[in-house]
């Protein structure tokens, strides 16, 4: 028998244990290493950026200086951080996780997003105090469109990087727009400030191995055949059946940091009557909730708009618009898997 649950009606505890333990690579990237990873020979960068990591990883787990270090004590001659720009699609993923997997000692991996919800789980200071102990935390999709997280990202980087720890972070690029993604370096270095020197920036050029900008969306299903048709393909997999209007307004009594949980024994995820966002508040949930489902390949069923319609015309134009963008790419990726079979990417 199939097992059924309402994500609209679960609000899961999660212990500090439990939230640190979340912070690895992803299943897509369970078991990536460099020898995984195809440079492409057109786009030398690629192949650099592997032996750059890999000389980065041969000085993790050395003992700590940090800032303080530098001023007192011997200097360093290796960086304490490293920091991937790039397009969309090129491997800095793959790498970053492939650095995760070869690096010793304690470690975290997540993304930007994952990375200011800890803090609103556990305060600033309980954060810094535990990530301080590790000797690599991995920051994927820096996020440059929100300036308080931002500011608060640049504190716990040079925080940590003052207690010694070693800190590696991609870029995030719009998808489709692989120029910008030239200047998210200097819009790193100049939001990092202090911590700018410290940083070894790598170029990684490339084409976009997925897809350049939105994939198309499914046409979604009648609403009275979403059940049946979820059943029929995914037997006896764990469903998660709600609508999508009370699943919206449930996460705002969730913090983002428990979605992973939330979803935790979640196989398939059926949508009913999914409509548009036309609160940011409500959206930037979203998009967080997207972001797990995608982490664990969740299929989604739906009927409603299709989700190339989630969020409104000034969302998709306005500040937040490569979260937007991400999320929108994401779950049609997943609307695809669930309805037509294809994996998504």
């Amino acid at each position: 028998m199939a097992t059924i649950a309402h994500l609209s009606q679960r609000t899961p505890t999660v212990s500090i244990e439990e939230l640190l333990a979340g912070f690895h690579p992803s299943y897509r990237f369970g078991e990536v290493s460099f020898e995984t990873y195809r440079p492409d020979p057109s786009a030398p960068s690629q192949a650099e950026a592997v032996t750059k990591l890999k000389h980065f990883a041969s000085h993790i787990g050395a003992a700590k200086g940090g800032f303080l270090g530098k001023l007192f004590g011997k200097k360093k001659t290796h960086k304490s951080g490293i920091y991937l720009d790039g397009g969309f699609g090129v491997g800095k993923t793959h790498l970053l996780a492939s650095l995760w997997h070869l690096a010793p000692g304690r470690k975290a991996f997540g993304t930007f997003v994952e990375y200011t919800n800890l803090v609103g789980a556990l305060s600033f200071r309980q954060t810094v105090e535990v990530l301080s102990t590790y000797s690599l935390v991995c920051i994927d999709e820096f996020e440059l469109d929100d300036p308080g997280d931002t500011v608060l990202m640049s504190r716990l980087m040079r925080e940590l990087s003052d207690a010694g720890v070693k800190i590696a972070a991609t870029s995030n690029t719009l998808p489709g727009a692989l120029g910008e993604g030239r200047f998210a370096a200097v819009d790193f270095q100049r939001e990092i400030k202090v911590l700018a020197e410290q940083f070894d920036v790598h170029r990684v050029d490339g084409v976009d191995f997925r897809h350049r900008g939105l994939p198309d969306a499914p046409d979604p299903l009648e609403d009275s055949t979403i059940e049946v048709f979820a059943k029929e393909r995914y037997g006896d997999k764990a469903f998660a059946i709600d609508e999508f209007s009370e699943l919206a307004e449930h996460l705002s009594k969730v913090h983002p940091s428990r979605y992973r949980a939330l979803i935790g024994d979640t196989d398939v995820l059926v949508l009913h009557n999914v409509e548009t966002i036309t609160e940011q508040s409500v959206a930037l949930r979203f998009v967080v909730l997207a972001d797990r489902l995608y982490d664990k390949d969740v299929p989604i069923v739906a009927s409603g708009k299709p989700f190339s319609e989630l969020f409104t015309p000034e969302m998709m134009a306005g500040g937040y618009q490569k979260k937007y963008f991400r999320a929108v790419s994401r779950l049609t990726a997943l609307a695809r898997e669930g309805q037509a079979g294809e994996p998504a990417l």
